[in-house]
């Protein structure tokens, strides 16, 4: 069964809980929270302060996704704002292990995610540290983009190499999935799905959280 993490990227910010009450009562287990700074994405959106105000009033997992750079910076301010796992771009880390081990370190999840462009073996080293690979399939920076249709081989080559290497982590997938496409991507090993426009940019919630798992069926 896939666990839904919709992206509040897509929310409505003037009425930002209300938004993910409506996802938290249709039944989705993680709250995926993108972090941008203008530098390593072209975008920025929020920081510590607002997870900290949604803390304490949403339960479920506070998925943090810092698609900023020097990340080590803020670990410890995410953490403490209320983040459950904390997500790396592997790009932004110069000793990505010692990044992961920060995290660990405030007894929070650590995931690793990778741009389209970025192989997966540039995490085979420390795939046994991390509880999370979030596999990009749109360039990060914006919602409503397009499916890369050619990270699906990519999907496929993480969740061999996690069977290879007798590691039982989460394999995220975020950017362009919608209930049409899904199949594809849990087909391919995914069993966390982002979805930040199909989610809150449709008119019934809880029908299309209904339609990404009935589809995720394989």
């Amino acid at each position: 069964m896939i666990k839904l993490a919709p992206s509040i990227l897509s929310a409505d910010f003037s009425n930002l809980l209300s938004d993910i009450k409506v996802v938290e009562d249709a039944g989705c287990e993680y709250l995926h929270i993108d972090v941008m700074d203008g530098h390593f994405v072209p975008n920025i959106t929020i920081g510590p302060p607002v997870i900290n105000a949604l803390k304490g009033k949403i339960d479920m997992v506070f998925d943090v996704h810092l698609m900023i750079e020097n990340p080590d910076k803020y670990i410890e301010a995410f953490s403490d704002a209320g983040a459950d796992l904390i997500v790396v771009h592997q790009e932004a880390c110069t000793h990505l292990h010692r990044t992961i081990q920060s995290i660990k370190a405030l007894g929070k999840k650590a995931g690793v995610a990778l741009n389209p462009a970025t192989p997966i073996e540039t995490i085979k080293h420390i795939i046994h540290d991390i509880d999370m690979v979030l596999i990009m399939t749109v360039n990060p920076g914006f919602g409503g983009q397009k499916f890369i249709e050619s990270m699906i081989p990519k999907i496929k080559e993480l969740k061999s190499l996690c069977l290879k290497e007798n590691v039982n982590i989460d394999i995220q997938v975020d950017g362009g999935i919608t209930p049409e496409n899904v199949k594809k991507v849990v087909s391919a090993g995914a069993n966390i799905i982002v979805a930040g426009s199909a989610i809150f940019g449709s008119n019934d919630i809880k029908q299309t959280v209904k339609l990404f798992r009935e589809n995720s069926v394989v």
